[in-house]
């Protein structure tokens, strides 16, 4: 399974809804609060081509984009195979 990474922050719906998707589908991410470490937002924008909203999620290096994109990917059946 591709190690996901997920950029977040506080009081972020779409961060709290994109864990709950991740836990329906049995897939475990790493979580990284921009708010609490240090330069992450940085990291984030950079990895992201200059995206600042979060989340911002990775499976492995690719970027996979937001809450929305994820969630589409849920919707269409693609988001096992990607994490394959």
């Amino acid at each position: 399974m591709k190690k996901i990474t997920m950029y977040t922050g506080p009081h972020c719906n779409y961060c709290e809804a994109a864990k709950r998707l991740f836990a329906r589908n049995n897939a475990p991410f790493n979580e990284i609060d921009i708010s609490k470490v240090e330069g992450a937002m940085d990291e984030m924008i950079k990895k992201a081509n200059g995206r600042r909203t979060i989340p911002q999620i990775f499976f492995d290096d690719e970027h996979i984009g937001g809450y929305d994109e994820t969630r589409t990917l849920e919707k269409e059946n693609k988001l096992q195979d990607l994490l394959k």
